[in-house]
């Protein structure tokens, strides 16, 4: 009789942990994954760095990376044109995402390349803004000290978009080279041509 009581009780035991782990939400589950996957996002060298990296080497761009006394650690440094990159994922981000606040919690609306999680939603919405945030200050911060600023999507990576997103950026880079010459250029000119008046002038 007491050897049935005992296998009773470990069968009794047995249906209380299977019940036990029944409860476990799929909320919690879906947490519980999302949370693995956090942790094995790497916060550099990543894929989409990669590729405008050998993109911008492959067109003749040379660079540094992670500059630490920058404001923001820009994904890329290019010293010759002033230009820091930030190569950002989307999501982290919040890229297209509208921020909606009708006098009461701040909220945001999904878009097409960053949708926001159903499970603990507020917490995603508060770490998204921070984020947008804190990328909108730092650029700010990198203007103030004559710094130009080009923010590259991971969606603006993928197969299809990935050549022309590259030469946009290579465009972009010229153009900026340009403006910022282009005082030393007209100076230059504007001294030939004083020099050239003078030389008249002497001669008659």
């Amino acid at each position: 009789m007491d050897r049935l009581s005992t296998k009773q009780r470990h069968k009794k035991a047995a249906i209380q942990q299977e019940q036990s782990d029944a409860c476990i939400s799929s909320a919690e589950r879906e947490q519980a994954r999302r949370s693995a996957n956090m942790a094995a996002i790497r916060g550099k060298d990543t894929k989409p760095e990669m590729i405008v990296r050998r993109g911008l080497w492959k067109r003749g761009f040379r660079y540094r990376l992670n500059h630490k006394r920058l404001p923001g650690h820009p994904d890329l440094v290019l010293r010759k044109y002033r230009t820091c990159i930030f190569v950002n994922g989307c999501f982290w981000h919040g890229h297209g995402v509208v921020l909606t606040s009708d006098h009461g919690p701040l909220t945001i609306e999904n878009s097409a390349c960053c949708k926001i999680p159903k499970t603990n939603r507020d917490f995603w919405v508060a770490k998204i803004r921070r984020n947008k945030e804190r990328d909108k200050e730092e650029k700010k911060k990198l203007a103030a000290m004559g710094w130009h600023t080009i923010t590259v999507w991971e969606c603006e990576l993928t197969p299809r978009r990935r050549e022309e997103t590259l030469d946009s950026i290579a465009f972009t880079l010229n153009r900026i080279w340009l403006q910022d010459h282009r005082t030393e250029i007209v100076y230059d000119q504007k001294l030939e041509e004083e020099n050239a008046n003078s030389l008249i002038a002497a001669e008659e």
